[in-house]
């Protein structure tokens, strides 16, 4: 399955949490300090240490840990493509928050000390997002291997998986944690989808997003990075597309714009293609594909 084009085309807020989490995790490993990450039952109880607990959100334990944990931080990075930078940071900090407190309640509840040391690291924001992976990422081709069915979806559920499994119950517990966060944030529990952090937030960061991506690459950056503006895509679709003066055409379905989003192109621009096509999702991607060309 294709998570879209390469690199963190649309993507600033992925980006800035998959070097941080990289930089956290060797800071700690080159400090000799991993051992001493996570969280356990003692830490919430007796000697609570903030430190400990941020850094438990970012930084993994082990190097295998590390690779599969980045892949899919950076395989997710679709996600922030079709809600737009500003919603996904609200997910970004909704999953990392509500999955930190289901952590020290399963602490608190189980009362284990065989259950030991958590296993750190971003599991909280990795297994939320397989939530909307789930739901709102459609499958595109079925397979069998040794008559065994498989789809395009299939590898990132293994990898997740293995990940899960890593440290077996210590990673097992924040694995857990994450899709109930996620699966929180699908229901809309307070209206959480509908969050937006305040325009004044949203401009600072924008500006800050902006102005790292350009020093570090020309290519044309989308306008949904915190904001609302029509992307690069999205622009040159309207240029070579006008919309047409005569039938009205019918909403997009939000499959096909899934559909779109999950090839890698932006939301706005694959919304505004799809009308251009009447909702024929084949011409619709030669539009995209076209408009990316020139």
């Amino acid at each position: 399955m294709n998570g879209g084009p390469s690199g963190f085309h649309n993507a600033p807020v992925t980006r800035i949490f998959v070097f941080a989490t990289a930089l956290f995790t060797i800071v700690f490993g080159v400090k000799g300090r991993s051992p001493r990450l996570g969280l356990s039952h003692q830490d919430i109880i007796n000697n609570l240490r903030i430190w400990r607990v941020i850094s438990s959100m970012f930084a993994f334990l082990s190097t295998p840990e590390l690779l599969f944990g980045l892949y899919l931080l950076y395989y997710f990075r679709i996600f922030e493509r079709q809600m737009g930078s500003n919603k996904y940071s609200v997910f970004i900090l909704f999953s990392v928050i509500l999955s930190l407190l289901f952590e020290v309640l399963a602490l608190v509840l189980l009362k284990d000390p065989k259950l030991g040391v958590l296993a750190s690291g971003p599991y909280g924001l990795i297994f939320a997002s397989f939530v909307p992976f789930y739901f709102d990422i459609p499958v595109t081709s079925r397979f069998r291997i040794f008559g065994i069915h498989f789809s395009d979806k299939s590898f990132i559920y293994l990898v997740g998986l293995q990940l899960l499994l890593s440290s077996w119950k210590w990673s097992l517990v924040p694995g857990i944690c994450g899709v109930l966060a996620g699966s929180l944030y699908h229901l809309n529990v307070f209206g959480i989808r509908r969050k937006k952090f305040p325009e004044m937030v949203a401009s600072f960061f924008s500006r800050l997003f902006l102005s790292s991506s350009t020093s570090s690459s020309r290519t044309p950056s989308s306008g949904n990075v915190i904001g609302n503006v029509p992307s690069y895509a999205a622009r040159q679709v309207q240029r070579n597309y006008p919309s047409s003066l005569h039938a009205p055409v019918p909403e997009p379905p939000e499959s096909s714009v899934a559909t779109l989003v999950s090839m890698g192109f932006d939301s706005n621009a694959a919304r505004q293609a799809l009308m251009r096509a009447r909702n024929d999702i084949n011409v619709a991607t030669n539009i995209l594909l076209e408009s990316q060309a020139q």
